[in-house]
């Protein structure tokens, strides 16, 4: 089952916005699946950065 989704409001430049619709026409995937993709590329790069439950590997004793 699909996971529910939140509307928000982004700002991109008007070259990006060029070329995300090209994209979207070349490959028919909508816009919001490339934005969320480059959200979680971002997130997966500062993972470090983030709050979560420390691994026991991580440790430093």
């Amino acid at each position: 089952m699909a996971r529910k989704k939140l509307s928000t409001t982004i700002y991109i430049e008007p070259e990006q916005d060029q070329r995300l619709k090209l994209l979207h026409e070349r490959t028919k995937v909508p816009i919001a699946v490339y934005i969320r993709e480059g959200i979680d590329l971002v997130l997966a790069k500062y993972d470090k950065l983030l709050p979560g439950q420390a691994s026991l590997l991580d440790e430093k004793k």
